[in-house]
């Protein structure tokens, strides 16, 4: 049992073993028919003579070719000369089972490219799917204002400015989606250099409160610096894209937090070099499901109440790039009917 259950036999000994097993048989026969021993040994001895070469050259010539040609169809790759000689008769020769081995791994890599490839497929779709959408809509408003205006209602004191209005705001917002598209390509591209310098991050937080004052203002929403926050702290990035990020983080909060709500900012040391920001509503919270795919471009947790709330769908997305650009994490958490927190780290002077 020992020779079917061992796994690293060379080309030599399988001829060998091969030879044996048939010679075996051939005795057997010489036994059965009587033959003189003397005939019987001289059979044995030519049979096996050239029952070893034989067998050594079919698995040779035959089987190890297959074997070459089925590790140049996994690896893709040609050889020279010189690789070829180096391969065939310098390197260690793998056995069978170490092959089944190799083949193996090979298929469940294809298998996981596989798999990711069917996600990128389905993400292209939906991107292009919700793309169209974000397009569509402002066009076909501002088409209709001006149809509308050129059938009749240009001539209309009443309506006339307030269809122009409303083809601007289309108009805007189509623009603002443009703008945020090609700052997404840019950072993924990395054509974007960024200018880290040291910035007191309390000075950007205020700076962002003050310029969305007026939107908190809107629904009534109190923004605050966390309690726990006691000092300010000298932190390194590129300070504007930083600000950006807070923009976005804290109009997000706005627009998707309650009437009447709070939105507060805090600032923590996770450890000597690096300081964990986070931006906290109290709104109704965003489903579980939805978490890992919340910095998706034009993911919308909740497409029928996201629309009529308006953005291009992509502030979240910004965000991530911005913050994977530094070599930094961000994050979210968040509970239903409890709120939503979003952090981001960012490096210590």
């Amino acid at each position: 049992m020992d020779f079917f259950d061992k796994k690293d036999y060379s080309t030599s000994q399988l001829s060998f073993f091969s030879v044996l097993i048939s010679s075996i048989v051939i005795a057997i026969c010489c036994l059965f028919f009587e033959i003189p021993f003397l005939n019987a040994i001289i059979i044995l001895a030519i049979s096996g003579f050239i029952g070893y070469f034989v067998v050594s050259a079919i698995i040779e010539n035959y089987i190890a070719k297959k074997i070459k040609l089925i590790y140049k169809l996994i690896n893709q790759t040609k050889s020279s000369k010189r690789e070829q000689y180096f391969n065939e008769h310098l390197l260690p020769q793998k056995t069978i089972e170490e092959v089944k081995s190799d083949v193996e791994l090979w298929a469940v890599e294809k298998k996981d490219e596989i798999e990711l490839l069917r996600k990128n497929e389905q993400f292209r779709k939906e991107f292009l799917m919700n793309l169209t959408h974000e397009v569509r809509t402002p066009i076909f408003n501002i088409q209709g204002y001006i149809d509308t205006l050129l059938n009749g209602a240009l001539e209309d004191p009443q309506v006339n400015r307030k269809f122009l209005q409303n083809a601007a705001n289309s108009v805007e917002r189509l623009v603002h989606l443009v703008n945020d598209l090609h700052e997404i390509s840019k950072l993924e591209s990395g054509s974007i250099p960024l200018v880290i310098e040291h910035f007191q991050l309390q000075e950007i937080v205020l700076e962002v409160f003050e310029e969305i004052r007026l939107k908190a203002k809107e629904k009534n929403i109190r923004l605050e610096i966390n309690t726990d926050t006691k000092t300010d702290v000298l932190v390194d990035g590129d300070k504007n894209k930083y600000k950006q990020v807070l923009i976005n983080l804290i109009e997000n909060a706005i627009k998707y937090g309650s009437e009447n709500g709070l939105v507060t900012i805090g600032w923590y040391a996770l450890d000597k070099k690096t300081i964990l920001v986070e931006v906290t509503d109290n709104g109704p919270g965003i489903p579980e499901e939805h978490l890992p795919r919340i910095f998706e471009r034009f993911y919308r947790a909740d497409k029928s109440r996201n629309r009529s709330i308006g953005g291009t769908g992509l502030g979240l997305a910004i965000v991530k790039h911005i913050i994977e650009a530094h070599g930094q994490n961000v994050t979210v958490r968040s509970k239903i009917g409890i709120g939503t927190t979003f952090g981001f780290t960012i490096a210590k002077k």
